[in-house]
């Protein structure tokens, strides 16, 4: 049995997560993020906030998260931040931050 979800319901369920922290536009653009994957695999992905705050991370820049990930700022590190999380992850953007699938 399947219940299709609009958008509000997913960004809701997700802002409900008391440990996931999103904040309301990083809800949104991850929310984006899997319905737009949902289209482009052709199947309805099961809602699981808990899977996804473990699966996902939100960062209020790449430069918190090259602290988290290098320990070190994206200006001291020798390597394109967007580019090096692109080839080797997921870089979800938006205003007022990023969301990257942790690796």
């Amino acid at each position: 049995m399947i219940e299709t979800l609009t958008e509000g319901q997913v960004i809701h369920a997700l802002r409900q997560d008391e440990y996931a922290n999103w904040s309301y536009n990083g809800a949104c653009a991850l929310t984006e993020y899997l319905f737009e994957l949902e289209e482009s695999i052709g199947e309805q992905i099961e809602l699981d906030p808990i899977a996804w705050r473990c699966e996902f991370t939100e960062y209020e820049s790449l430069e918190e998260w090259a602290i988290a990930y290098f320990g070190e700022d994206e200006d001291e590190h020798p390597c394109n931040i967007a580019e090096y999380i692109r080839d080797n992850s997921t870089l979800i953007e938006f205003e007022g931050g990023i969301i990257v699938q942790d690796f």
